[in-house]
């Protein structure tokens, strides 16, 4: 075979969540935002859409109980869970302190004339993780993309 389908199957499973993000995105506020496409977080998982597709890839060309599935899956189980686990709780932590540093922001200028320090520092991106919600559709449309191609290929 002249293309690596486990390979198409990957890439293909998270560009079109990136663009389905920017697609939902757009329903809910109106605008287009690009920049979604090259950012973490939101619906649906586009790292597990990718990890899910390879899996779903390796299974169908090597086999369920080959040991490139195998790698595969706990590849993929192990980025599910750090989305909606780890990366989740960083943008909670994220989101806390974007609020402690607007308190003190606020604090600070309250005593002062002079612009506080703070002001000109970049907040921490929030939307890091995902809900476990975001995670199972990245899994499914990546399962579904795999077996789609496979049955192009």
């Amino acid at each position: 075979m002249l293309i690596n389908y486990e390979l198409l199957s990957a890439l293909t499973a998270i560009i079109l969540a990136q663009v389905l993000k920017v697609i939902l995105d757009y329903f809910l506020d109106g605008k287009i935002n690009l920049g979604i496409l090259i950012s973490t977080g939101g619906m649906p998982s586009s790292h597990t859409a990718l990890t899910a597709a390879l899996t779903t890839a390796m299974g169908i060309s090597h086999g369920f109980e080959s040991p490139y599935f195998t790698i595969s899956l706990v590849l993929t189980l192990i980025v599910a869970h750090d989305a909606a686990g780890v990366r989740w709780q960083a943008g909670k932590h994220a989101s806390e302190i974007n609020k402690i540093r607007e308190d003190l922001h606020r604090l600070l200028q309250s005593i002062s004339d002079n612009e506080p320090p703070l002001k000109h520092r970049k907040e921490l991106k929030e939307l890091l993780g995902h809900k476990p919600l975001e995670v199972i559709l990245g899994g499914v449309m990546g399962i579904i993309i795999a077996v789609f191609i496979s049955l192009l290929a």
